[in-house]
């Protein structure tokens, strides 16, 4: 049984939301002139994706989001979070402007105001056009000066009425595991490259920074990190040492240089790579920002792994908790715990839950309903610990629930679903889950209260 959310503690005009990404539900990747991401191509890479599954229709979003805002307004959501497809907007990269890739963004934007939708944009959300990738990619500077550029064309087009705009979604994934790991685009196994993708990425964070806040000057900026809770597996101290690195790695090195403090010195040690960064790009990585962005799915419990890949620390499994689909962990606290962690050492001025969401298999009934009773149970503990760290002064502004749509999960293919909203990929068919009609009664009890208190 869930703990009661305390839906007092959030402030009456929290946004609650849904969230996708262009390449996971757009599909119609080589229409009205959009060209290949790196997604495309890792996608079509044999074996890459569980299944050979690719995101070339995905949930066919660009022809169906008319019928998906239609399933927002049926969540009674005020907010959206989605992204821009940075092919679709200029498929070399940089240079020409695709008119038509632009003007999807445009209706989309306004079809969401129309419905009370607050839309907030996030710049990057991993579809590197794959002709920078041809340069060289996150591993060269030029792309951070590219991607200022996009960000400047994208702003100077919506934010006459978009306010909310985040940079980057999880940079941490695009350099350590696209060019470490090599679990997802482009694919690279190289500590170098992704110790500069790092730096590149968040450059261009800083950069695009300066260019949104040119173009719109009441634009409100934010960055979008997916941290963990990290726990040491044992009380050696060579565990706790681990856990100290695995946490400057997913936490630390994201966190400190936007917020002035440079990279993590332990961390450069950690790495043994020259930075690629001088101090006036330290300057512009830590461009203020309006609010931070946390994901949150799960914490780890690392061990040490001296003869891993940096940081050295390897996760454990711990038998005997309870686990999503994806076979991670499942642990509420973790949400309260990071969200003070950002009010307290960050000093965050305001925090928006940009994804939380769990992945289990869903039965469709006869009658063409989806219970998902571990879904709903997962969405409710999140909740109540987030209204836990907003009693206790976590300036949390927003929640946004991942995913609207069961979509293309990266690596897994479309195996795995998060949504709120069912998809049936052979007809493209929606159905709201239960954990979508619970979400909706939440919003709608706290609105309501709102509304009287107002």
């Amino acid at each position: 049984m869930s703990e009661p959310i305390d839906l007092a503690a959030f402030p009456r005009d929290f946004l609650w939301g849904t969230a996708t990404a262009a390449y996971q539900i757009e599909g119609a990747v080589a229409e009205d002139g959009r060209a290949p991401s790196i997604w495309d191509t890792f996608s079509h890479t044999p074996g890459k994706i569980a299944n050979g599954d690719h995101g070339d229709v995905a949930c066919d979003h660009y022809h169906r989001w008319r019928e998906d805002i239609g399933l927002m307004r049926q969540l009674g959501v005020n907010a959206y979070r989605l992204s821009v497809a940075w092919p679709r907007v200029i498929p070399g990269g940089t240079g020409p402007v695709n008119p038509k890739g632009l003007a999807f963004y445009d209706e989309l934007v306004d079809a969401l105001l129309e419905a009370g939708i607050t839309p907030s944009v996030t710049l990057y959300h991993w579809d590197l056009p794959q002709a920078l990738q041809d340069r060289g990619g996150w591993p060269e500077r030029d792309t951070a000066l590219a991607f200022a550029e996009y960000a400047s064309v994208v702003t100077e087009r919506l934010g006459d009425r978009v306010t909310l705009w985040a940079t980057l979604n999880e940079p941490s994934c695009s350099a350590w595991i696209g060019h470490l790991e090599g679990t997802m685009a482009p694919g690279w196994t190289d500590l170098t490259a992704a110790v500069r993708a790092s730096c590149h990425l968040l450059l261009g964070h800083g950069l695009a920074t300066q260019a949104i806040r040119a173009a719109a000057p009441g634009a409100r900026i934010g960055i979008v990190n997916n941290l963990s809770t990290v726990h040491p597996a044992t009380d050696r101290p060579e565990d706790r040492a681990a856990a100290r690195r695995h946490d400057g790695h997913v936490n630390r090195w994201w966190l400190d240089p936007v917020h002035g403090r440079g990279f993590p010195a332990d961390m450069v040690e950690t790495y043994g790579v020259e930075l690629p960064v001088s101090d006036p790009d330290l300057a512009a990585i830590a461009a203020p920002l309006d609010w931070l962005g946390l994901n949150y799915y799960f914490p780890a419990h690392v061990t040490d792994d001296p003869d891993g890949p940096a940081p050295y620390a390897r996760s454990v499994r711990r038998e005997g908790v309870p686990r999503t689909g994806m076979d991670w962990e499942i642990d509420a606290s973790g949400i309260e715990t990071l969200l003070l962690r950002l009010t307290e050492e960050y000093g965050a001025r305001q925090i928006h839950v940009t994804e939380n969401g769990s992945a289990f298999p869903d039965v469709v009934r006869p009658d063409g309903s989806i219970d998902d009773p571990e879904r709903r149970d997962y969405l409710e503990r999140h909740l109540a610990a987030c209204a836990s760290a907003a009693r206790k002064g976590a300036p949390l502004a927003g929640y946004f629930a991942w995913s609207l749509l069961d979509n293309f999960e990266w690596a897994y293919g479309y195996d795995k679903r998060f949504g709120l909203v069912h998809v049936d990929y052979r007809t493209q068919a929606r159905t709201i889950k239960g954990s979508g009609h619970r979400y909706a009664d939440i919003v709608r009890v706290h609105r309501g209260r709102s509304r009287r208190a107002a």
